[in-house]
């Protein structure tokens, strides 16, 4: 499930070098460890629906802070803002803002159609891999 966000953190130190890859795996992942807390704050809901993909029981019924397009843009430019602030690397924080955003993007490839742009904007995106069993087998083994 994670393997996709972390691949990015990997390819991404390449980019960034002087970027921690503990920052860069926080950055792929950041939209996750966010829907943590706004799911346990009451803020966000998923579901545990057995069946509703082959490779997922997971059903985002509302995780518009965590993980839409303009929210991961805002975290994204938050996290790489504080790292810009802390480091003075423009060219680090450029791909930690990266990174957070890649998050959407993979998550659009491997979700049903779940993934919001904003909050309040209920059109949803998802190509669905976690449909088919080889196709998610398959992305796994090639990352």
């Amino acid at each position: 499930m994670f393997v996709g966000h972390f691949a990015v953190a990997f390819a991404a130190k390449r980019l960034a070098p002087k970027v921690s890859l503990a920052t860069l795996i926080l950055a792929a992942a950041l939209s996750d460890a966010l829907w943590i807390v706004f799911f346990t704050a009451g803020l966000e809901e998923v579901v545990i629906q057995p069946g509703i993909m082959v490779a997922n029981s997971l059903n985002l019924v509302y995780v518009p802070f965590s993980h839409s397009l303009v929210m991961d843009a805002v975290w994204g430019g938050l996290f790489a803002g504080l790292y810009f602030l802390a480091r003075r690397d423009a060219i680090g924080a450029w791909i930690i803002f990266a990174a957070v955003l890649s998050h959407w993007v993979l998550d659009v490839v491997t979700h049903r159609p779940d993934m919001q742009l904003a909050p309040g904007i209920e059109m949803r995106f998802g190509l669905g891999l976690w449909n088919s069993r080889p196709a998610t087998l398959i992305r796994s083994r090639s990352i």
